[in-house]
């Protein structure tokens, strides 16, 4: 089956819509602790759903996954584990930003580095699994069209990052607390910024498991599924990391009993869910006195909303492994496609909890600008990708 790449362009929005929306469900979380329900929502991320789907959509799970060599293993892993620090910081980053300024800043660090650097490392080193350097990239007619897409994605990135710097200096006090209570663009830029790095990781990781998806293609598995095998071992090496930073602030916090816990105590009565911030610290900080009618925990609810946000996070990495598939030999712009998605439903979730609120028609215009580079960009990366299949490399 020859790739379709609008095809992909349609998976990895999907992808794009899942990763943008997941933060919202944990909004309905009430009175846990950020370790708590960030831990139940990354266990079905990155244990149970990718497990599941994949031993039910490939063909032999375990004995692809046997017979893979250490150093694909090992490495697939390591990445993993080292996209989970990208992970444990980037809800800070919403914390510090919002969500539609903060995925964009984010998520641009990691549209560059995740899309740029591996066909750039396969330059000096030929071995690892990438199809092309970035040399033979541009040396074509598709190819440079496809890095001009990468190229338009950033602008608008950029134009999404100066739409925030505009709404900081424009907006009163007031305003920024009310839309986003810690609003902070120098601590969220820099929070960003670490967070995009490690996050970019994931790619690499991918990358490095592509020997996984080519014994599951071996093994019988439908095309289109062979990305899920890797991600069971990219998401393991996430879910170390941020197991062994929630155990540790559940100690610190003295917030563990939380997971079966009808009641909370006091100190932990008004902890606000937020989706995410407080990402990296001290997520069982009370706001007010309480009285014995506030203790009480929707158990059930939490750990429906916890599982829900979860859930819905993996399915931006199972459709994208399904665009991938889809993009031939310019898999490299699936990771610049997935960025761009996740930052367009972003700011579409932003906009609905009104975080731009209060910031003049400059900033509206901007960040409207930005998005709109970036849904050009797609268009353009998946035109690219169309004239690479059609020249029947």
């Amino acid at each position: 089956m020859s790739p379709n790449p609008f095809l992909g362009v349609l998976f990895h929005w999907l992808g794009g819509l899942a990763s943008g929306s997941f933060y919202v469900p944990y909004k309905g979380v009430k009175k846990w602790s950020w370790e708590t329900y960030w831990l139940v929502g990354g266990f079905f991320s990155w244990i149970i759903c990718p497990t599941l789907l994949a031993s039910i959509l490939t063909h032999d799970l375990f004995g692809v996954l046997r017979a893979q060599s250490a150093a694909t293993l090992g490495w697939t892993y390591f990445f993993g584990a080292m996209w989970g620090f990208g992970g444990l910081t980037f809800g800070l980053t919403m914390r510090y930003l919002g969500m539609s300024l903060g995925m964009g800043v984010a998520l641009g660090y990691c549209a560059a580095f995740g899309t740029l650097l591996p066909p750039l490392f396969k330059q000096f080193s030929p071995k690892i699994p990438v199809a092309e350097t970035l040399g033979e990239i541009a040396a074509t007619l598709p190819g440079q069209i496809t890095l001009a897409g990468v190229a338009v994605c950033l602008l608008g990135i950029g134009i999404a990052a100066l739409a925030g710097l505009t709404k900081e200096r424009e907006m009163s006090a007031a305003d920024k607390q009310k839309a986003i209570a810690e609003f902070n663009f120098k601590k969220g830029l820099i929070v960003a910024t670490f967070s995009g790095i490690m996050s970019a990781c994931f790619a690499f990781a991918l990358t490095a498991g592509n020997p996984i998806g080519e014994a599951a293609l071996a093994a019988g598995t439908d095309p289109i599924w062979t990305g899920l095998p890797k991600l069971v071992v990219v998401l393991l090496g996430g879910f170390t990391t941020n197991l062994i930073w929630c155990v540790i602030l559940n100690i610190r916090n003295r917030s563990a009993y939380q997971y079966l816990a009808s009641q909370v105590r006091p100190e932990h009565a008004n902890l606000k869910a937020s989706g995410g911030e407080g990402g990296g610290g001290a997520g069982a900080t009370a706001i007010a006195p309480v009285g014995v009618a506030d203790l009480k925990v929707p158990v059930l609810g939490n750990y429906f909303f916890s599982a829900l946000a979860g859930i819905t996070w993996y399915f931006q990495f199972f459709f994208y492994t399904m665009g991938e598939t889809q993009m031939g030999k310019f898999g490299f712009a699936s990771w610049t496609l997935h960025m761009a998605s996740i930052i367009i439903f972003s700011t579409m979730w932003g906009w609905i909890f009104q975080e731009w609120k209060g910031s003049s028609r400059k900033s509206h215009g901007l960040i409207a600008a930005g998005i709109l580079a970036l849904i050009v960009s797609t268009i353009i990366i998946g035109y690219g990708t169309y004239l690479k299949a059609g020249a029947g490399h």
